[in-house]
């Protein structure tokens, strides 16, 4: 049995671009006249970069919980509700369906509304508002800038890490818009953050252990999400509730008969099966996060 690497924590990534991410928010926030933090739908507190708040509080944030259509739509609405609690505007959409998006405008002009009336007394009325883009690899910062502007101005890829410089782009909402590379802390102090931030796939898999994420997430699915898991894989709940990571991974890959000469159970292909039909929905919209279970502050940094 292979364990989960716990040494998630001790990871440091990336810590080059890293500096140059936080620098270039540092000279770049004043130009801009709201950010935009995305987040990931099926875990937005652990999706949370915990030093943005701190490096961005002179503009007010819309909180976008992008990838909507893979989480499910009752706890999105329940942390909606949890970020409005607070007094955070936040809303739920997604690049790949086109949710809301069209809404970011209007969200945008509410929240300055009181700057842009400013403007409007100083025949300004035209100026468009410029905002930041900010979230960690793979939440889908190029997308939504592509999606927003109406052609494809960023680079686009399933993995993390590929926007790597600053660029201003218009969009059809008279909102220009500052992409910025994707942010990740140096470090995780909670190794389930780390094993949640892979499993969604905004860690690269190529540096973490397959199988023991694999059956990492197959212990999660079954605490959040059992009937849909079981479903998927023909597993018999009541059994599923209580067998160990790895057993379930072994069961997974013996009901979809993986296996490997000398007939042992092939469960490096189940790993990789069930991380990827988790990302691509095929288990069903699940979230990994509920907002019962964090502090109501909605951050990381308490």
């Amino acid at each position: 049995m292979i364990q989960m690497n716990d040494n998630l924590t001790n990871i440091n990534w990336f810590p080059g671009h890293m500096a140059k991410t936080r620098r270039l928010i540092s000279e770049n926030i004043g130009s801009v006249d709201v950010v935009f933090e995305l987040l990931d739908a099926r875990i937005p507190y652990s999706s949370k970069n915990p030093e943005i708040a701190a490096l961005t509080k002179t503009r007010p944030t819309l909180t976008l919980l992008n990838k909507s259509s893979l989480a499910d739509r009752e706890v999105t609405k329940r942390w909606i509700a949890r970020y409005s609690a607070e007094g955070r505007e936040a809303m739920a959409v997604d690049c790949i369906t086109g949710e809301n998006l069209p809404k970011i405008g209007d969200a945008c002009r509410r929240i300055l509304r009181e700057k842009l009336e400013k403007f409007s007394e100083k025949g300004m009325g035209g100026r468009k508002i410029r905002a930041m883009i900010l979230g960690i690899p793979n939440v889908g910062k190029s997308s939504l800038v592509n999606r927003l502007s109406g052609a494809k101005k960023a680079k686009v890829e399933n993995r993390p890490g590929v926007t790597m410089t600053k660029q201003w782009v218009t969009t059809t909402q008279g909102i220009e818009l500052l992409d910025m590379p994707g942010v990740l802390w140096p470090k995780f102090d909670d190794p389930e953050t780390g094993k949640k931030l892979a499993e969604t796939g905004a860690i690269k898999d190529t540096i973490l252990d397959t199988e023991s994420l694999g059956a990492d997430l197959c212990r999660r699915l079954v605490r959040v999400a059992p009937d849909l898991f079981c479903a998927r894989y023909k597993l018999d709940r009541a059994a599923a509730e209580e067998a160990e990571p790895w057993a379930l991974l072994e069961a997974v890959a013996k009901k979809r008969g993986f296996l490997v000469s000398g007939g042992e159970l092939d469960t490096e292909r189940a790993a990789n099966m069930v991380l990827d039909e988790f990302r691509n929905q095929k288990i069903g919209a699940i979230s990994l996060e509920i907002p019962e279970d964090f502090p109501t502050d909605g951050g990381q940094d308490a």
